[in-house]
């Protein structure tokens, strides 16, 4: 299939993702076509398969991507120090991560359902992963008599909900600043935990 003249795939490509991600967002991965898609980015429908084999590949693709990129920015920050410093450190992280990518929050959260089954088990691994990270630094802090938390897994699993909820209602033109936020976030985290 030939190339739409004047595009350019390290161009477009990164347009056919930005675009996706923006309307998934916005009406949902069921309620978006190819075509509406293809319309954002200004080309014809067919030229999308330049990059993509299809819907599913693509929702895929962001939520991997997101997902990936969460997991390499956690470990770039790395996790050393005492329990109680490992957890303030991964909730300012978490919020401030995502408070900078509502979008690819609201899709890796709310349209997982639309996943296929072998494509729904990567993500389940990456997220999973992901927690295991924060289960670590709730075990340790537990062992060490620092946190008195009875199930770190339900404790985990709660509190990055908690955290990830911040994106349906945080606005940067209100009154509170993204480092305010994850301050007060924080302050919840400690008390949850006893810390």
């Amino acid at each position: 299939m030939a190339r739409t003249a004047g595009s350019h795939s390290d161009i477009t490509g990164p347009k056919v993702a930005d675009a996706a991600l923006r309307l998934f967002a916005r009406h949902g991965y069921a309620a978006v076509s190819m075509r509406q898609i293809a319309a954002e980015v200004g080309v014809q429908a067919g030229a999308l398969y330049n990059y993509t084999p299809d819907k599913q590949s693509l929702l895929f693709d962001l939520m991997r991507g997101h997902m990936d990129e969460l997991i390499a920015a956690s470990d770039a920050q790395g996790s050393t120090g005492a329990p109680r410093d490992r957890l303030e450190a991964f909730v300012r992280f978490h919020i401030l991560f995502h408070l900078a990518r509502p979008d690819a929050v609201f899709i890796s959260y709310m349209e997982l359902r639309n996943l296929t089954p072998e494509n729904f088990t990567v993500i389940e691994g990456l997220r999973r992963s992901y927690e295991d990270r924060l289960e670590t630094i709730l075990k340790a802090g537990t062992d060490a008599g620092v946190f008195a938390v009875a199930d770190t897994k339900i404790t985990t699993l709660a509190i990055i909900a908690m955290l990830t909820g911040v994106t349906t209602w945080y606005r940067a033109s209100g009154r509170l600043s993204s480092e305010g936020v994850a301050e007060l976030y924080w302050d919840m985290v400690r008390r949850a935990v006893n810390a």
